[in-house]
C-alpha cells in the first residue's frame, strides 16, 4: 500500500485518514492543523491504495481532497464506487467528514444531488458570499474584505436534500453545504504559496486552454492572497475540527 503517515503527531489515538487523487493536491496548510489538534494522518492514493482500510463508521475524520477527474466518470475510474459506498455509509453513521472540491462533489453525489459541468471553468482567486447559515458557522472566518479563496473547477453541484446552504460565489450558487458532521467545499481553502508552484505544473495544460488564465496571473493573485487565507484557514479549520470531533469514552 502506498501511504503516507505523519511522523509528528500526539498519542490520543485519533485517525484522520485522506483520500487523495493527485498527489500534489494534497492537506496544505491543514496537515500541521491536524497534527497540533492530536490526529495520526495516513494518506491513501484513490487510484492505487486498497481503501478497505477506511473505518467508515468509526474514524474519527475522513478528508476527501481534490482531482481533474468527475464524480460521474466511474466506467474509466472505478475507485470513485469505492469512494461513495464509504460516503454513503460515513454519512448515515454521521461521522466528522470534509469534501473538498472533488471530494464535495463526492459527498453530494453520495447524497442523492446532481452533479453536473458548469457553464464556465471557475480557476483562480475569488471571495465567497455567506448565507445567513455560513455567516453562523466556521466558514465566516474565509470571508469577509479582501478574503479571496482559491476555486478550481468546471462541476458543480445541487444541494443535496436535508443538506444546509453556505456558501456562493459569482459564478457558482453551490460553493459549500453541511449535512451533519459533513462539510462540503467546492473551493480550495487548504493551499499555500508553496504548494501551488506543483500545481501550476500538474494542471499546465489545463490552464494554457482557458483564456485569462495564466500561470503569471496565478502565481501573482497567490501572492496577494495566500497569507491570508492560510491564516484564516487556520482558525476556520480549527474550530470546525473542534465542533465535529467525537468525544471516546474514557
Amino acid at each position: 500500500m502506498t501511504t503516507k503517515s505523519s511522523e509528528v503527531g500526539h498519542n490520543d489515538d485519533k485517525k484522520a485518514r485522506v483520500i487523495f487523487h493527485v498527489a500534489f493536491e494534497d492537506l496544505g496548510s491543514f496537515e500541521s492543523i491536524l497534527l497540533e489538534a492530536g490526529y495520526d494522518i495516513e494518506y491513501l492514493s484513490a487510484g492505487t491504495d486498497d481503501l478497505d482500510v477506511i473505518k467508515a463508521k468509526t474514524d474519527d475524520l475522513l478528508i476527501i481532497l481534490g482531482g481533474p477527474i468527475s464524480v460521474n466518470d466511474i466506467d474509466e475510474y472505478p475507485f470513485i464506487k469505492d469512494e461513495l459506498e464509504i460516503l454513503t455509509k460515513r454519512l448515515e453513521a454521521d461521522m466528522p467528514t470534509l469534501g473538498i472540491c472533488l471530494g464535495a462533489q463526492l459527498i453530494a453525489k453520495a447524497l442523492g444531488a446532481k452533479v453536473y459541468p458548469g457553464e464556465h471553468k471557475e480557476i483562480g482567486w475569488a471571495p465567497i458570499k455567506l448565507d445567513d447559515a455560513g455567516s453562523r458557522s466556521a466558514l465566516r472566518h474565509l470571508a469577509g474584505e479582501g478574503v479571496c479563496v482559491l476555486h478550481w473547477h468546471g462541476e458543480t453541484f445541487d444541494i443535496p436534500e436535508y443538506a444546509e446552504h453556505l456558501a456562493s460565489s459569482e459564478l457558482y450558487p453551490n460553493q459549500a453545504f453541511s449535512y451533519g458532521k459533513a462539510l462540503a467545499l467546492q473551493f480550495h481553502p487548504e493551499v499555500t504559496v508553496r504548494g501551488l508552484e506543483q500545481w501550476y505544473i500538474g494542471h499546465t495544460c489545463e490552464i494554457h486552454q482557458i483564456d485569462g488564465i495564466s500561470v503569471h496571473k496565478l502565481r501573482d493573485d497567490t501572492r496577494q492572497f495566500a497569507d491570508t487565507l492560510q491564516a484564516r484557514a487556520y482558525t476556520f479549520f480549527s474550530e470546525w475540527l473542534e465542533q465535529v470531533s467525537v468525544t471516546k469514552p474514557e
